[in-house]
């Protein structure tokens, strides 16, 4: 039993952190951080909806996040208020929401610990199915839009006279990452879950010499995180999803230390 649930714990940590190395890259690259937490605020409504409509939770979670992430866009176009104002608006609207809802539902029970922290240890076979149907179809669709996706990353105006259809790239980039988001819940909850998108990707970037490249180091170090953190927690009995955030946390540390290789001169 032992051997079955810290098994399916690796596992599930691992699919995500594959699946948010690319994605973290591109939220270091477009300063989408505070974007990625708005969409792990709005979670918990998605909790709440699931209970309210009898539906499994992670398709409630899916369904908000996606919600969200279209509101988002056209909140982008608008040019009353600033994006990150209307971010704030929607993470704190989405998250006050949800715990309302949840305060209405009398027969309802639910470890809001789990949600805000993630329980990787908790994970079941159905979890696994998830993380890597949903993680891969994801992963997919970014593979897909990586090429446009980076010119409209590099210069928007440039890409947009070169007749990239820049709004409907953005939109359906937008709905990929909330999508990611809603399958990194289960491993490190609402509150941590930018953390694995931002900060393995950051550390890749020091060492990264092009966009491809730091997605894989980012994907790679995010794993690594996903082990030690792991193995911390079951070394010293601490919570699983925060142990992984702070292994990553080091390997940033630890990567700051390491000195830059410089290129060659010709």
């Amino acid at each position: 039993m032992f051997d079955d649930f810290l098994l399916r714990a690796l596992l599930g940590g691992l699919g995500v952190a594959l699946v948010a190395g690319p994605f973290g890259s591109f939220v270091v690259w477009r300063r989408l951080a505070y974007f990625g937490d708005t969409l792990a605020h709005s979670a918990l409504l998605g909790v709440a909806i699931g209970f309210v409509l009898h539906v499994n939770l992670t398709v409630g979670i899916i369904l908000i996040c996606q919600l969200l992430a279209i509101l988002l866009f056209f909140s982008q176009r608008q040019r009353q208020l600033a994006s990150d104002t209307m971010l704030g608006i929607f993470a704190h609207g989405a998250l006050s929401l949800g715990l309302v809802t949840l305060a209405f539902l009398d027969d309802v029970r639910i470890d809001l610990v789990a949600y805000l922290f993630g329980d990787i240890l908790a994970i079941a076979n159905g979890d696994l199915g998830w993380i890597f149907i949903g993680g891969g179809l994801a992963l997919a669709g970014l593979l897909w839009l990586w090429k446009p996706l980076l010119a409209i990353t590099i210069h928007e105006d440039l890409a947009r006279v070169e007749g990239i259809p820049v709004d409907r790239i953005n939109w359906m980039f937008l709905g990929l990452i909330a999508l990611t988001v809603a399958v990194m819940m289960k491993v490190v909850g609402m509150l941590l879950v930018t953390s694995l998108l931002i900060i393995p990707a950051a550390t890749a970037r020091r060492f990264a010499g092009n966009p491809e490249l730091m997605a894989i180091l980012a994907s790679l170090i995010g794993c690594l995180a996903v082990c030690l953190g792991l193995f911390g927690s079951f070394q010293w009995d601490t919570p699983s999803g925060p142990s992984i955030v702070v292994a990553a946390c080091v390997l940033f540390l630890f990567g700051l230390i390491i000195p830059r290789r410089k290129a060659k001169q010709n």
